[in-house]
């Protein structure tokens, strides 16, 4: 069973969740920042979370606590570009630890991965939604307490296929 992001929901099993995407919709991504969500297939590489936000994380996904010092690096001039990065760095970046939980859970796919292509676009994820469900910069939100359950249930193999159909 895969996740299916089709338009406005994010499917798996028994769930259907309102999500957020890119504000520039579905399509397929042609450079850094152009607000576009990724169409295609993907493999989930690993959950990133605040442990200081979520107790406890039940997943059989591998994990990884959101440290203070930790971004992502979305600079295309840097060799760790679309990698996760420890701060300060000179580069452009976006930080992971905030005070907003945005980026309480992340589910890190392997968008742009094997091999990284400079200026393809970065950091695509899978996060918790803000409250009215605002447009992402092109990643795939959803509620947290969603999420959360999501998580339980998802497999090492699990794919993350996103699509544009009516």
């Amino acid at each position: 069973m895969h996740i299916l992001i089709n338009k406005k929901f994010l499917e798996y099993k028994e769930y259907k969740a309102k999500c957020a995407l890119g504000k520039r919709g579905i399509g397929y991504k042609k450079k850094e920042g152009d607000l576009i969500t990724p169409k295609g297939q993907y493999k989930i590489r690993y959950i990133l979370y605040r442990k200081d936000r979520i107790e406890k994380i039940q997943t059989k996904l591998k994990k990884k606590v959101i440290k203070k010092n930790m971004g992502w690096c979305n600079d295309p001039k840097s060799k760790n570009y679309n990698r996760l990065i420890k701060l300060p760095s000179v580069y452009k970046y976006e930080k992971l630890y905030r005070a907003e939980n945005i980026y309480d859970i992340i589910i890190v796919l392997d968008y742009n991965m094997n091999p990284i292509r400079r200026n393809k676009g970065s950091a695509i994820f899978i996060h918790v939604a803000k409250k009215n469900f605002s447009k992402t910069e092109g990643c795939i939100a959803i509620n947290k307490i969603l999420l959360l359950r999501i998580l339980k249930e998802l497999k090492i193999n699990t794919k993350v296929r996103i699509v544009n159909q009516k």
